[in-house]
């Protein structure tokens, strides 16, 4: 049967639609829901190891300002190594001596970070005292680590989070340089490596940050080596190709020239001269599946000769390294990191010592069986350093000669 419509019913039609759509804009809508408090996710401290961060930190909602939260590493290590350097670090302002000893039992890191990582005008704080071990290095106390380095507020800076991609950031912070963080919970293993001593660890700057998709980007003006003069240029660009992978490139380079010589004392043992005035290249790649995370990277650096602030001689290392960890359950992992570093130049006529004399070279080799118990940890570690012709008084031992170094460590500790 046809249907065949009326001019009343059509009418009808049209007034019944008009009842449907100022029923519809009556109708209330729906307020898209606030944002769960304190279910933000932190990015400082990164966590790169076994260790991980804390999955529900400490954070209090302060109305009208947002989520702050409190988090913290207290832990403890101590060491026993073969020919520990036998030169003396005389401390200033008339601080008792420290030297580079054969064992030592210390805290590796009493700090607390504080942070808000919500809404535009976010903040991030970190304190306290902290040992930096870095292998084929002298190694001191903390507390004397901490007046030497980066004082006890190594990490303070404010950022602006100007939309979903870009923001902008100043302040004291971690450099965008290189695969190894400053603090021993962030990282596979207790001692940092070869490599991590040519690269700088925390500047001052101002650091501008990209992020869309796969890719992340993030340029910075800095001090470089803590020198206290914004002259280093640096950038890192982050490229995630799946869920599993990622591959980088970091670097910089110190566009003017630093005369750390004339610096304290203090200035001096924070910024070497020759790292300060050099450039550096990584690149670097990561594999993070299941129970395995390996990351294979490559190192260059470069110091030009400028004999106005005594380099008299230009001079390159190279580097490679791979870190990887296995977690065989929730509780127990096991992490190791290889490296091999060279210096060019020659042992016998060159004056730029960038690793252990002109011409010298580096191979290292670590292991580190981690045990995780809720937010406590316990780990054991050995690495064994081999030097190649080195330049005399600038090996380990007492006077300098000797070309290799065992070092066995024990950490552990919670962070909250």
């Amino acid at each position: 049967m046809a249907i065949r419509y009326t001019s009343l019913s059509l009418a009808a039609l049209a007034m019944m639609s008009g009842y449907a759509q100022a029923a519809d804009l009556a109708a209330p809508k729906p307020v898209p829901a606030a944002p769960e408090p304190c279910k933000a996710t932190l990015s400082f401290p990164a966590y790169n190891g076994p260790i991980k961060q804390n999955p529900d930190p400490t954070c209090f909602t302060i109305g009208g300002f947002g989520d702050i939260y409190v988090g913290g590493a207290l832990t403890g290590y101590a060491y026993t190594q073969t020919n520990q350097f036998n030169r003396d670090l005389a401390l200033p302002l008339g601080i008792f001596p420290d030297r580079d000893r054969a064992s030592r039992i210390d805290f590796s890191n009493l700090m607390t970070w504080v942070q808000k990582v919500d809404g535009p005008l976010q903040f991030t704080i970190a304190a306290g005292a902290y040992a930096i071990p870095t292998l084929g290095a002298q190694n001191y106390s903390a507390f004397n680590q901490t007046d030497l380095l980066f004082s006890p507020l190594p990490v303070a800076f404010g950022k602006w989070q100007i939309n979903d991609a870009w923001s902008i950031q100043g302040g004291r912070m971690p450099t965008l340089i290189g695969s190894e963080a400053p603090f021993t919970f962030q990282n596979l293993n207790i001692s940092r490596g070869l490599l991590f001593f040519q690269e700088n660890i925390i500047n001052h700057g101002v650091q501008v940050n990209w992020s869309e998709g796969p890719w992340s980007v993030s340029v910075a003006g800095t001090d470089g080596f803590y020198s206290g003069e914004i002259s280093w240029f640096t950038g890192a660009v982050t490229y995630k190709l799946n869920d599993a992978n990622t591959i980088g490139v970091n670097g910089g380079f110190n566009v003017d020239r630093t005369n750390a010589g004339v610096r304290s004392f203090r200035y001096q043992f924070a910024t070497p001269l020759f790292q300060q005035n050099s450039g550096i290249f990584n690149i670097n790649y990561t594999y993070a599946d299941g129970p395995w995370v390996v990351t294979p990277y490559f190192q260059f650096t470069n110091v030009e000769r400028d004999p106005r602030i005594g380099i008299f001689e230009s001079a390159s290392t190279y580097g490679g390294a791979i870190l990887a960890s296995y977690a065989f359950n929730e509780n127990f992992a096991l992490a190791g990191r290889v490296e091999y570093e060279t210096q060019t130049g020659n042992r016998l006529t060159g004056t730029t010592s960038l690793l252990y004399g002109p011409g010298s070279s580096a191979l290292s080799v670590t292991v580190t069986p981690t045990f995780t118990f809720g937010r406590y940890f316990l780990r054991a570690e050995y690495a064994h350093v081999q030097l190649y012709d080195i330049t005399a008084g600038f090996g380990f031992g007492r006077g300098g000669n000797k070309t290799s170094q065992d070092r066995y460590l024990v950490e552990t500790g919670f962070t909250f």
